[in-house]
């Protein structure tokens, strides 16, 4: 029996795009370390955060579950040493190829905005995905792009109503539901992690948000009705008997550290 869903959950992480910062004046030369570091100083002074604009991160990791007929994937695009442009087409020729439903954790305030960027750095095409109507007359009512549709679900957007005050932390709302939440790095210290080489840490972090927000979307689908009871739980089943197959560090921890039910 196929599954109701048919989505694609991602999560991206990024690191300062420092060849774009070299065009600073004076940084023409410096080593990346110093020219992050003077992004971030300026930045700094400018809004009072260190976090980097869109246009200045530099993607570095993209993790991805799939769910389609009777699967489930969980994995890091490409490889720890693909381009970041490889890393856009495949997964832009993903979308294209499948047509999920896109469900993601902040994805309208930060993923996607960043993709958007990298993609016109690239020159990645994915008409799929900027389709208003022009190409498929259904995707004039249900696209990727509008806010208030359903193609993608950004569940942080929507659990909170559109409101910022309403808005939660993934690892928050992870552990109001018993998950394991962030596991390894935080997204702070993605830049170190990558300077020092521990790029596989990188994307086994990636991963582990991916997992969470899936399976916080799996909820969500059980309360506005789309999921019963029963359909839920055999999901939740579904997802551990794929951790009892893994046997990856992050996995044995992911799965160490979730709760019953």
């Amino acid at each position: 029996m196929s599954s109701p869903l048919h989505c694609l959950v991602f999560d991206i992480e990024t690191i300062p795009d420092v060849e774009l910062g070299r065009r600073l004046p004076g940084l023409a030369d410096a080593d990346d370390a110093a020219v992050a570091e003077a992004m971030f100083a300026r930045r700094l002074e400018e809004t009072g955060s260190t976090f980097l604009p869109y246009e200045q991160h530099r993607i570095v990791a993209i993790a991805a579950a799939l769910r389609t007929d009777d699967q489930l994937q969980v994995w890091s695009i490409g490889g720890p040493d693909s381009t970041e442009d490889d890393l856009l087409r495949r997964f832009f020729g993903g979308l294209e190829k499948h047509r999920p439903t896109l469900v993601s954790w902040n994805g309208s305030g930060f993923d996607l905005p960043v993709l958007h960027y990298r993609m016109l750095k690239h020159g990645i095409a994915a008409p799929t995905y900027w389709d208003t109507g022009d190409l498929d007359r259904d995707f004039r009512w249900n696209n990727y792009l509008n806010r208030y549709h359903a193609r993608h679900v950004d569940l942080m957007d929507v659990l909170s109503g559109y409101q910022l005050r309403g808005r939660a932390s993934l690892d928050h709302v992870a552990a109001l539901l018993g998950l394991p939440g962030k596991l390894g790095l935080g997204g702070d210290k993605v830049w170190d992690a990558w300077r020092e080489g521990r790029q596989a840490e990188i994307r086994d972090y990636c991963e582990s948000d991916v997992l969470n927000t899936y399976l916080i979307y799996l909820r969500f689908e059980l309360i506005r009705g789309r999921l019963s009871t029963a359909a839920h739980q055999a999901e939740l089943k579904r997802v551990r008997s794929w951790l009892a197959e893994h046997d990856e560090g992050h996995w044995r921890a992911f799965a160490a550290a979730w709760k019953a039910p």
